[in-house]
């Protein structure tokens, strides 16, 4: 009874979360639910209170990363990088290029929500000005948000969530997944290329060129300092949330003292209903995890960091990223893929993290880009999306697991 409770809610709890029913907020069926799932015994209350503080430390970074993104927003960052996107007017296909480049860079220094939400308009102004058909590069936003997401353990909600099983300091996470994060970019770029052939080859009617936007370096310093501060309290053992409210806090006081931006208007960036969504989304699956599942994914989970156990443990991840999103399919499967080494967290990462370009439920970050598209009009064909990802997601997904495995083999988990 309480393994079907759990699993009804947590469908609940995913599908309204897609839909948004009437607009609302995710976590306006989330906090009930896991409510629920306390209250029907399908976990007891200290189980509950040890998955909050598990994921705590995680919501409390992903709020000072939303709150980081948000300033840089109000600093000019995201105008000058559409900017340079623009600049020089050649072939749609070189603004693909750097597309590629700005996304992956901004999903792994500023996470995967600040490509989708403040990128994406920044696409759409940079494709309109050069005369060049928009589909292409918006599509190009919403894989790079997921399978750009592999190179630190800041960039992704998953991510954090399975740093600390890894067992691995900030550097050497980033030195092992460095070169799939750029095989799965590489194969999703050669796709891509084909793929949208005939919108890339088009002949472009560039707008005049607008006005110069400056750099802003004293954010990008302080981006650059922010990432430092990953790395040295990775090392001293320290939670990587304080290098990052660090960051916002000077970036905060600096918007403050200018006037670009206020005390509410921090507040809305930290997004509370959506932390309290992610918080009430583990409860919810740990009824699940605690009743049935986890030892059903145990007798299919592989085991070792051969080539052969690492494609499986990605392929497994990928597929339950898609089929319950993401963020519940790392929940479910860290316990597992911890007890086979960091090897197998990492392969369950690049899983989870690329898995999701198949279908729209795969993650949250996709259902959020259809979100921002809607506001400008626009609304993504599912053939088209799913016929894409089913060329990408493969092709991706091996080649970042082979780059995994020969990094293990040369630095070692």
């Amino acid at each position: 009874m309480a393994e079907a409770v759990s699993a009804v809610l947590l469908a609940v709890v995913l599908v309204t979360a897609v839909v948004r029913p009437w607009g609302w907020p995710e976590a306006v069926i989330a906090a009930p639910a896991a409510v629920i799932v306390v209250a029907t015994g399908a976990i007891d209350p200290h189980q509950a209170l040890d998955q909050a503080k598990r994921i705590g430390p995680v919501i409390g970074f992903l709020a000072a990363v939303l709150i980081l993104a948000q300033l840089t927003e109000d600093e000019g960052l995201f105008r000058a990088l559409g900017r340079w996107l623009a600049r020089d007017a050649g072939p749609p296909r070189r603004l693909l290029a750097r597309v590629f480049a700005v996304a992956a860079t901004v999903t792994a220094v500023l996470s995967l929500d600040a490509t989708v939400v403040l990128l994406t308009p920044v696409v759409f102004t940079a494709a309109a000005r050069l005369g060049a058909r928009a589909k292409p590069h918006i599509y190009g936003l919403s894989h790079l948000a997921n399978s750009g997401s592999l190179l630190l353990p800041v960039s992704n909600l998953t991510n954090l969530i399975a740093f600390a099983a890894t067992g691995l300091s900030f550097p050497r996470f980033a030195a092992l997944m460095a070169v799939p994060w750029l095989a799965a970019i590489a194969a999703e770029y050669v796709v891509f290329r084909r793929f949208f052939r005939s919108d890339l080859y088009a002949p472009a009617r560039p707008q005049p060129a607008a006005e110069p936007v400056g750099v802003p370096w004293l954010v990008i310093t302080i981006l650059g300092a922010t990432l430092a501060g990953f790395v040295v309290t990775s090392l001293a053992g320290i939670n990587p949330a304080w290098a990052a409210a660090a960051g916002a806090a000077a970036l905060a006081v600096r918007g403050l003292a200018r006037g670009q931006t206020s005390p509410l208007a921090i507040w809305r960036a930290a997004d509370v209903a959506f932390l309290v969504f992610v918080l009430a989304l583990a409860v919810v699956v740990a009824g699940v995890t605690d009743n049935g599942l986890a030892g059903v994914l145990d007798r299919v989970m592989p085991s070792g960091s051969s080539l052969w156990a690492l494609l499986a443990t990605a392929a497994l991840a990928a597929a339950a990223a898609n089929v319950i999103n993401n963020l519940p399919a790392v929940l479910v499967l860290l316990p597992l893929a911890a007890a086979a080494g960091p090897g197998a967290v990492l392969a369950l990462l690049i899983g989870v993290n690329i898995g999701p370009n198949l279908t729209y439920t795969g993650s949250l970050a996709t259902l959020l880009w259809r979100r921002v598209l809607r506001e400008h009009g626009e609304e993504p064909d599912l053939g088209e999306f799913t016929r894409l990802g089913l060329l990408t997601v493969p092709l991706a997904l091996v080649a970042a697991v082979v780059a995994l495995w020969a990094g293990l083999r040369v630095i070692g988990g």
